[in-house]
């Protein structure tokens, strides 16, 4: 009888370790000033260099049922841009610069080819971030999932000087809220999306549907640096009621302005295509508003001129009021 090996039960290591062996070429492109060297180490190794109170802030996340539209539309190049993007754009809230990234991949058999496919994106998020991809687990574990269907799983870790934390308490009524517009759905929603949706439209819309998360660290760490901002904001699952609301001190509420930006395409054919409440979709998807900034009034012209020069249009979508019952009222 014949003994048994590991890749009898389903998982190949010499399959993982050419895995491994195709993408050092891809992290080694996102290393920053920081990361050491760690041959011998177990652990990932990263300098954090010349802070007078550092404070740091991190930050966990994943793709979420996105993936499923992946696997049906076989895009798999841009999933890892939104596990990244899902990551340090909710460290930048609080004016953190993102340091370093971990990934943790998990499959039921191990495909080389569509990893590649997964890790070009995870490192060109981080190329975008500005930060360094120092790690990450590939787990393959047949059982757990089936076919082709895989997780992903990230990790970040940013910077902050304590006196430049970033909590909303400065926030005032007549503080004016600046919009930076989203790539599209982002990866929030896909739940209802797919309800939507038949797979045959999904397939025919893929590149609405499949466009990456937007990374806004490179528009916002310049305003971080030079104006005293008041409270940002992720708009991400829970959307305008729960996740913008998060930057509030007691004192406000935030009044949107519908229509003062314009409705993605995406977002046009999922309010054309499904009869979904108003306040349904505003919890549910960002409609076209990715991140926000609150500043005072006089800053506005400034600030959205600073945005322009880093290549990111805004759009002033409302402003900062006397806390009403509701902490969010859209107009």
């Amino acid at each position: 009888m014949a003994r048994l090996t590991y890749k009898d039960s389903g998982v190949d290591i010499v399959e993982a370790d050419r895995f491994v062996g195709a993408i050092k070429g891809m992290t080694a492109s996102t290393r920053r000033p920081g990361v050491m060297d760690r041959t011998k180490a177990f652990g990932s190794l990263f300098a954090l260099g010349k802070y007078k109170n550092p404070v740091l802030v991190s930050s966990t996340d994943g793709v979420g049922t996105k993936l499923l539209v992946a696997n049906l539309t076989g895009r798999h190049s841009t999933v890892g841009i939104d596990l990244v993007a899902m990551n340090v754009n909710d460290v930048l809230c609080v004016g953190a610069e993102p340091l370093f990234f971990l990934d943790y991949l998990a499959c039921g058999k191990l495909d080389r080819k569509l990893m590649v496919e997964v890790m070009k994106g995870i490192t060109e998020g981080c190329r975008q971030a500005g930060c360094a991809l120092i790690g990450g687990e590939t787990a393959e574990m047949p059982g757990m999932y089936r076919g082709e269907d895989y997780d992903l799983a990230g990790f970040t870790v940013g910077v902050v000087e304590k006196n430049r934390v970033i909590d909303g308490s400065k926030m005032r009524p007549g503080d004016v809220i600046i919009g930076l517009p989203s790539s599209g759905i982002h990866s929030n929603g896909y739940s209802l999306v797919r309800k939507i949706f038949s797979a045959a439209e999904l397939k025919k819309y893929a590149a609405l549907v499949m466009e990456p998360t937007r990374i806004y660290v490179r528009n916002i760490l310049p305003l971080v640096k030079k104006f005293d901002i008041h409270g940002m904001a992720h708009n991400t699952g829970g959307a305008f009621y729960e996740k913008l609301t998060k930057c509030l001190p007691d004192q406000c509420s935030l009044q949107i302005k519908k229509g003062s930006w314009p409705l993605p395409e995406i977002f046009q054919l999922i309010t054309a295509k499904a009869d979904i409440a108003e306040k349904e979709l505003y919890r549910t998807f960002n409609m076209g508003i990715g991140f926000i900034v609150v500043v005072r009034p006089a800053d506005v012209v400034r600030v959205r001129a600073l945005l322009e020069k880093t290549g990111m249009p805004s759009f002033v979508v409302g402003e900062a009021i006397r806390r009403t019952k509701e902490k969010l009222e859209l107009v």
